[in-house]
């Protein structure tokens, strides 16, 4: 799986790589998006891939971000969260692009640090809603988040990074507060509780990083027998809550992840039905073009 590295970071946008990249717990930087466009105008988009760090972005200007299941137009101003668990590209549609975003490792905000697992977190959880549009005003007090940010790490203040977690956090609060509030409050009912876990539960396994790997729940019966509950009451409040069959959502996201699979790795059509929990590859053919239309190696093309 191609997994783009802090030092591919770096070196796609032409920008000095820190000194202490290595040496510290945790990596955190903060960019402004004109300045890193000027760089790159050579260079090309970063490739469609997973990243090994998180991106917090206030984007100005016209742009669209390609995920394996979507595509979202971004209009003028909006907020993007991206997480390592997730792959998208983001093309600019126009020269006129501003704005800032930082990019951080889990580490940053490791438990003993900040008490916070950020996969944990509403704006980082798998169905979630990766980018907000902004009015005006919300774009003002974003930037003035990320000023502080460029101000803190060029500054020679010995707990710089303890300010600038600080900072990120707000970023990450401010993103949720935008957030439908059926997206951040579970409610207490039974119902929404077994629909949650299911959801945890399907994306747990994902990605799929190693031919060698394979999936371990694959069945509406293997998500029941662990949440142990029938099937058909999992089915029956998934239906309730998502308006889709357990089967519909267990099959979504392992075509979801297919795509993710055909596109960035150059395993071989078997050990991707393999890793997919397939014994025969004509069984996944026919699975991926009903999902998606397309026969696998087609998709590929």
């Amino acid at each position: 799986m191609a997994i783009a590295s802090l030092e591919e970071f770096y070196r796609h946008t032409a920008s000095l790589i820190p000194e202490n990249i290595n040496k510290e717990i945790g990596h955190f930087n903060v960019f402004r998006i004109d300045e890193l466009m000027a760089r790159m105008r050579e260079k090309g988009e970063m490739p469609y891939n997973r990243r090994a760090y998180y991106k917090i972005s206030l984007i100005i200007g016209k742009n669209r971000a390609e995920y394996a299941d979507k595509i979202i137009d971004i209009k003028k101003n909006a907020l993007l969260f991206a997480t390592p668990r997730i792959p998208y590209n983001y093309i600019p549609q126009d020269e006129q692009q501003a704005g800032h975003f930082c990019i951080f490792t889990a580490d940053f905000l490791m438990p003993n640090k900040s008490g916070v697992v950020l996969d944990e977190l509403p704006i980082f959880r798998p169905g979630g809603y990766p980018i907000f549009e902004l009015t005006a005003e919300d774009k003002k007090e974003l930037s003035s988040i990320f000023l502080k940010m460029h101000r803190e790490i060029a500054s020679n203040y010995a707990y710089k990074y303890d300010l600038i977690r600080n900072y990120v956090l707000e970023l990450i609060h401010f993103g949720q507060k935008l957030q439908p509030a059926t997206t951040l409050y579970n409610t207490h009912n039974a119902s929404a509780r077994v629909s949650l876990l299911f959801i945890e539960l399907l994306e747990r396994q994902f990605p799929i990083e190693s031919a060698g790997q394979r999936l371990a729940l694959r069945s509406a019966k293997d998500f029941a027998d662990r949440l142990s509950v029938h099937v058909n009451h999992l089915n029956k409040v998934l239906k309730e809550n998502t308006g889709k069959t357990t089967t519909v959502l267990i099959g979504a996201r392992i075509a979801q992840e297919a795509k993710i699979l055909l596109k960035q790795t150059d395993w071989n059509i078997s050990e991707v039905a393999y890793s997919l929990g397939f014994e025969e590859v004509a069984h996944f053919s026919n699975f991926f073009k009903k999902q998606t239309g397309f026969a696998p190696l087609a998709f590929r093309r």
